[in-house]
């Protein structure tokens, strides 16, 4: 492939950060034809010195980093001058500015937003409140959610509820079978919680619904991807959104990210309004 440019991720920690930051990156060209090579816990000179080796060898290499020790950055970003190396590094000016609007110094210990602490906790019990909770499961005590997303299938509820549950945010997702499908509990929202209903194009639901019955080798369920019953479906969940005063999210043309920001923007304004 000709322009191929070789990416290479180096983190002193698990290199998450430094994934999504080039995610966020890539995005903006469309012809950027990378391939990526990641070297995680890279805390020492000699480690670098040996990612560098395989870098002199190769054609349009660029190297991105989050490496929070001044020294070894320092090090590597004079290694990559005398070779000619493309280096950036993502965090280190962002620190180094943070550290002088607080006036105060900088830890730089790697994998610190990682530690083990109160919030590292909360997360680990969102993520397992929200698999109690998937699709319609441990209703009896949904009222202790965060978040409620109700939808019909296939509107994103599960993804959308496991990124917010590594957020932190504790969600329970209901499935629109049949009018009976959204607990009392629910309706009456006594906890005035945040329910948020997910909606789709139907025309968009039934190519998913039969991208999805194609990958299990299932044929039978021709209502499941009926066009006109998926509009039925729809037409009745948006009835009920407003029965009840809920607010919609269109998710015909949004990524899980983009779902969830809304997901949280609405949560927000329904903290401040509580």
């Amino acid at each position: 492939m000709s322009n191929l440019y070789q990416i290479y991720l180096i983190s002193d920690s698990t290199g998450e950060t430094l994934d999504r930051i080039f995610l966020a990156l890539k995005a903006q060209f469309n012809n950027f034809n990378y391939k990526t090579s990641h070297f995680s816990f890279t805390r020492t000179e000699n480690q670098i010195l040996k990612i560098l080796e395989t870098c002199k060898k190769q054609k349009r290499t660029i190297i991105l980093y989050t490496i929070v020790d001044n020294k070894l950055s320092e090090f590597l970003n004079k290694e990559t001058r005398k070779n000619n190396i493309p280096c950036f590094g993502v965090l280190g000016d962002l620190i180094d500015s943070f550290s002088k609007l607080l006036k105060q110094d900088s830890l730089n210990v790697p994998s610190r937003q990682h530690i083990m602490n109160d919030e590292y906790y909360k997360k680990i019990d969102a993520i397992q409140f929200t698999m109690n909770h998937d699709d319609g499961n441990s209703i009896q005590d949904i009222e202790k959610s965060d978040i409620i997303l109700i939808g019909v299938s296939r509107t994103s509820k599960t993804p959308t509820s496991i990124y917010l549950a590594n957020k932190g945010y504790k969600v329970s997702n209901i499935p629109i079978v049949n009018k009976n499908s959204i607990p009392e509990n629910v309706k009456k929202n006594k906890l005035n919680k945040c329910i948020i209903g997910l909606i789709a194009e139907p025309e968009r639901l039934a190519e998913i619904r039969k991208n999805r019955m194609t990958s299990l080798k299932e044929t039978g369920n021709q209502k499941y991807t009926n066009l006109q019953r998926i509009q039925n479906e729809v037409e009745s969940s948006k009835s009920t959104f407003t029965k009840f005063k809920w607010p919609t999210i269109d998710v015909s043309r949004k990524s899980v990210e983009e779902t969830a920001a809304s997901v949280i923007k609405i949560y927000e304004i329904s903290l401040k309004n509580a």
